[in-house]
């Protein structure tokens, strides 16, 4: 019997720990293999009880969903050998004159196989460590921790608040069942993919599980040779598992002086740690090789980069609480406790959303902004929409002038596709988005943030409208999740009836182009048929673009064409 890699949610994982040996008798969901991937170290378990007679695979492969771990002697198969081996000696015996002895082993083999494969049900449930899903942002600060150790929770309930670049996103639980360990502090700083609670998923019975526990050492006192000698093929199967250099070994190699680089990736090779926490390391910029790891062999888990990184910290001194961790590259402010000079001042703390804002506003410091103004008659489209509006109040839909504003300017990315697209790291290319993600900011009591409206450019005015209410209210609710927020192509800051002319609205790195709608007003237009002045409905536009992406005549071009297209949205049928 096969028992093959189950389906792990990536292409492919590497094999971090195999947990038996040809010749063990395992147990239905008994864990067989330790696999890390980018997101996760996950323990398979065997679908099926039986005695191991190949492992399929070595410590170090990778390996993708349907192949083979290891093969199994069912128990029921294994049960019949031994009665057949019985049968064949009790022959041999009754042709003799002596009495035939009786065998205890095959019986008590029998007896220990039909525990075995009455044991599924006891091992069904198994705690699991679960990562933390794609955030759309590097990383992002713990807000709040919902749950605690020991609660019961359901799948999709929410368990953590989480606050990253403009939004206020809550985490859902993966799946239901017991939280056995919470990973993460209120204040943390996480990224994706990070391992952030444990689950004792529903249906668990903690008595069997003790149970499982408590079986563990018995079979090990019984056979300590057997665990040994396993340890040591491990040890010395693989050259990922080789000893890491010892405290007399580090100081040797300190005083031969600097290591070469060849030296450093061996060192790194013989590390014994699978690639998360490969990968974290190099997030948390730790030396994995001066890392002790805690599991068996001396394998590194993230507990103990974690461990690692708390301890360096205690070791130096505390940065000051109001340190900003992100430079602006302005000067430090000067000495204000004079109040003759600077009078009486008041400290007032940011909210969580605008501390978490900072760096993604400083990029703009980086970004060569350039703002072009422009206005668009309105006049037939606001008439258009009073007539609409009355139907579209009666299904529960807000009707507004953005809808417009969306639609023209998907239409209007459609036709001007740089204006949707991004720079590449090496500012040799530009790359196009094929689908218009259109961010619409909202402004909450926090702050602005900003959800997204997937392909926008598929949509109609109805649907368009329908969404960015849905999103609003999820937005002030802080009900947003992290697919509400990411992949943007372009944004819409609209300060609606809010007052003022114009503004210049800052580029939401990395996009290229936001425009600024501000409130209509009704001006003077001359009308050169009729030869007089005549009130019309102007709205200002505001397109601020990366000027090392688009030039000053193209922005021109676009931004009239938005104003052409708001005037009249029969254009976008042509």
């Amino acid at each position: 019997m096969d028992i093959k890699t189950p389906d792990l949610g990536v292409d492919s994982a590497e094999v971090s720990e195999i947990m038996v040996e040809v010749g063990d008798v395992i147990a239905k969901d008994d864990n067989i293999v330790l696999l890390e991937s980018d997101k996760a170290s996950v323990e398979v378990p065997s679908s099926a009880a039986g005695k191991v007679t190949k492992i399929s695979v070595t410590i170090g492969d990778q390996v993708s969903e349907g192949m083979v771990l290891i093969e199994l002697e069912s128990a029921d198969d294994s049960a019949e050998s031994n009665d057949d081996n019985a049968a064949e000696e009790q022959k041999e015996n009754s042709s003799d004159d002596t009495k035939p002895e009786s065998k205890p082993e095959p019986a008590a083999t029998e007896s220990k196989q039909s525990e075995s494969a009455a044991k599924p049900a006891a091992n069904a449930g198994k705690a699991t460590t679960h990562a933390l899903p794609d955030l759309g942002v590097d990383e992002a600060q713990v807000s709040e921790i919902m749950i605690s150790v020991g609660d019961t929770v359901s799948a999709e309930q929410s368990i953590l608040l989480i606050e990253s670049d403009k939004a206020s996103v809550e985490v859902p639980a993966p799946v239901a069942g017991k939280i056995e360990k919470i990973l993460v502090e209120a204040g943390d700083m996480v990224a994706n993919g990070q391992d952030f609670i444990v689950i004792m998923a529903s249906g668990t019975d903690d008595a069997n599980a003790s149970d499982s526990e408590s079986e563990a050492p018995k079979q090990q006192d019984t056979a300590p040779a057997k665990t040994e000698d396993k340890q040591a093929a491990k040890t010395t199967g693989e050259p990922k598992q080789a000893a890491k250099p010892t405290n007399t070994d580090t100081a040797a190699s300190k005083t031969e002086g600097k290591l070469t680089e060849a030296q450093v990736n061996e060192k790194l090779v013989d590390v014994y740690a699978g690639p998360a926490v490969r990968k974290l390391a190099r997030q948390l910029g730790v030396d994995i090789t001066q890392v002790n790891g805690s599991a068996l062999n001396d394998r590194i888990l993230k507990e103990d980069l974690f461990a690692h990184v708390k301890n360096s910290l205690t070791k130096q001194k505390a940065a000051p609480v109001s340190s900003n961790p992100v430079s602006s590259g302005l000067p430090k402010l000067p000495d204000m406790s004079n109040a003759e000079i600077w009078g009486e001042t008041e400290t007032q703390d940011l909210s969580r959303l605008q501390k978490v804002s900072i760096p993604q506003l400083n990029y703009n410091t980086l970004l060569p902004q350039v703002t072009q103004f422009d206005l668009s008659d309105i006049t037939e489209t606001e008439k258009l929409r009073g007539e609409l509006k009355g139907g579209m109040k009666a299904e529960g839909v807000g009707f507004t002038i953005l809808a417009f504003v969306v639609k023209a300017t998907a239409y209007a990315l459609t036709q001007h596709p740089r204006f949707n697209s991004h720079l590449s790291d090496d500012n040799t290319q530009v790359i196009l988005r094929k689908s218009v993600n259109m961010g619409i900011a909202v402004a909450t009591d926090d702050g602005l943030i900003v959800p997204v409206i997937k392909n926008v450019q598929d949509k109609g005015l109805k649907q368009i409208a329908i969404e960015i209410g849905e999103l609003a209210v999820k937005a002030r609710d802080k009900k947003l999740s992290t697919k509400d927020l990411q992949g943007a192509s372009f944004t819409i800051s609209s300060q609606g009836n809010l007052g003022g002319t114009a503004f210049t609205p800052l580029v939401n790195w990395p996009q290229v182009g936001i425009l600024g709608v501000s409130e209509a007003s009704m001006q003077p237009r001359w009308d050169a048929k009729k030869q007089s002045f005549e009130p019309r409905l102007m709205l200002p536009l505001s397109l601020s673009y990366d000027h090392r992406v688009i030039n000053g005549a193209d922005a021109a071009v676009f931004t009239r064409y938005i104003a052409t297209l708001l005037a009249d949205p029969r254009r976008i049928l042509i």
